[in-house]
């Protein structure tokens, strides 16, 4: 098992931000995490990271517990790729890929021909290899982050947590980075990523933990945990789930059915 949370609690001091949150995801699972703002989703990955110690329960990556490893050996288990920015130093994609080296070289140490080999081998498999020279204030917003991808794929880690990956981003962005993530899970990696589109999560994520209170309102296989009624008590609004078919096959969708319900 990938990634596994076992009854996860955590406070910032007296004030009780997560609790009893227990969720699995396999090698070559999507999981899509879902919930309205402020429900916990950040503190969740900051804790399957490690940044932050749990006050109850644990976290095994590769059955590795998380809180036991130093900086070095816990990027070699799990990568983390935030959201897509515009950079506030404008390195080349190749430099920003082979930042994910860190955790492979000393710190005074230049990388070697093999480790941009890496991470060009790692910018080809995404379709980027071609802008490993292009400055990366000059690419699109999804380009940068399939460059955030790559970076995170040098550091030999199979786990990849995913912070709104395609938040910024327009339609046709947004597309080209969750299907490169599809095909790396299709490669055996595991793959856990917030979200605030169930429709992104229907389309992709082949498990969803949905969140309120700090606690599990929902989790399993996308077309089982989020219904129509899960979804309009996640958001506050009505909302059903209809099936629709396109270029001969068939997709769950999210519609808002009406307003407020809280």
């Amino acid at each position: 098992m990938s990634i596994e949370i076992r009854r996860l609690g955590f406070s910032y001091g007296s004030t009780d931000v997560l609790h009893d949150i227990t969720f699995t995801a396999a090698d070559g699972d999507i999981a899509a995490v879902l919930g309205p703002n402020g429900v916990g989703k950040s503190t969740l990955f900051r804790c399957v990271l490690g940044f932050l110690a749990p006050s109850e329960g644990g976290i095994l990556v590769n059955g590795k517990d998380m809180h036991t490893l130093d900086r070095r050996a816990a990027a070699r288990e799990i990568a983390y790729i935030p959201q897509s920015c515009v950079p506030s130093f404008n390195y080349t994609l190749l430099e920003v890929v082979m930042m994910g080296l860190t955790n492979q070289i000393g710190v005074f140490d230049a990388p070697r021909p093999e480790h941009k080999t890496a991470a060009l081998e790692a910018m080809e498999s995404l379709g980027i290899a071609h802008l490993a020279h292009r400055e990366s204030g000059r690419v699109s917003g999804g380009e940068r982050q399939l460059a955030l991808l790559a970076r995170a794929m040098v550091q030999n880690a199979r786990v990849l947590v995913m912070d709104e990956p395609t938040a910024n981003l327009d339609c046709g962005n947004s597309a080209l980075v969750m299907e490169r993530v599809s095909a790396l899970a299709g490669e055996g990696f595991t793959v856990i990523f917030s979200t605030h589109d169930p429709n992104q999560a229907f389309r992709y994520a082949t498990q969803v933990l949905a969140l309120q209170g700090g606690g599990v309102l929902a989790a399993g296989r996308p077309e089982e945990a989020l219904t129509s009624e899960t979804l309009t008590k996640l958001y506050g609004v009505g909302m059903a789930v209809c099936s629709v078919t396109a270029a001969g096959k068939s997709f769950s969708v999210a519609v808002v059915t009406g307003g407020k319900t809280q």
